[in-house]
């Protein structure tokens, strides 16, 4: 016992993470995803449980091959028993990877309240409280969305490439733009986490985090792997159950 699968299929990739017990031993990622992938991981590792986690449409396919493998398969839904409740009014509008994420930051910081950023297409700002409660949280446009929406909704600025210089103030529309959009996210993040506890820890993870982080004036853990630990923390605890 203790060799872990969990999958976080996105909507344009999926990470794979294989655990032995809670530590991370093997990361795939995968453009497109195929049952295939997933057997071939299964029967290298000798997989006893997994658990499937996906914002885009549920692959039976995968899910098969994981119940006819595993001991132990489970797809993640708002439902699935895990170490946190979720006080949102409607939790089954939630991403199932938000649920990951906000596990993984309990996982990490028991009895602690916890801002988790994830900073992908969107930029979600999740908190957990020091009761293990998914509280709530909020969702805005990533650095791209930003961007592409300045463009789209004037009639002047330009399509500006995301990756490129980037100052405390603009020098130039494209850098003013890129700056906006890259700065107006770190100053979100410093402005969400005054508003928690004294003592509150802040998670950082998603694509963006590279460009993000290093703006931060205030303490900060990155964890570009949160979605699959909250998703062994969940897997574990429904094995001891």
């Amino acid at each position: 016992m203790g060799y872990y699968l969990t999958i976080d299929q996105g909507n344009s990739s999926a990470k794979v993470v294989v655990w032995h017990n809670d530590e991370p031993i093997g990361e795939h990622y995968y453009e497109s995803l195929s049952a295939a992938h997933i057997e071939s991981l299964i029967d290298k590792h000798g997989i006893d449980a997994a658990i499937y986690c996906s914002v885009a449409a549920v692959g039976t396919d995968i899910m098969t091959v994981l119940s006819q493998k595993c001991h132990t398969a489970i797809e993640l839904t708002h439902l699935t028993p895990m170490p946190v409740t979720i006080g949102y009014a409607t939790p089954h509008t939630l991403g199932r990877d938000r649920i990951a994420t906000a596990v993984g930051a309990q996982c990490r910081f028991p009895g602690t309240t916890v801002l988790v950023v994830d900073m992908g297409t969107a930029v979600t700002y999740d908190v957990v409280d020091s009761t293990a409660c998914f509280i709530g949280g909020n969702i805005a446009p990533g650095v791209n969305m930003r961007l592409e929406a300045m463009h789209h909704f004037t009639a002047r600025l330009p399509i500006v490439d995301p990756k490129g210089d980037s100052p405390l103030w603009g020098y130039d529309t494209t850098t003013a733009m890129r700056a906006g959009a890259i700065n107006g996210v770190a100053a979100e993040i410093e402005h969400y986490y005054r508003q928690l506890p004294a003592g509150s820890k802040v998670i950082i993870t998603g694509g963006w985090t590279p460009t993000i982080a290093p703006l931060l004036s205030i303490d900060h853990e990155i964890d570009p792997l949160l979605v699959n630990r909250g998703l062994n923390c969940i897997l574990r605890y429904n094995e001891t159950k």
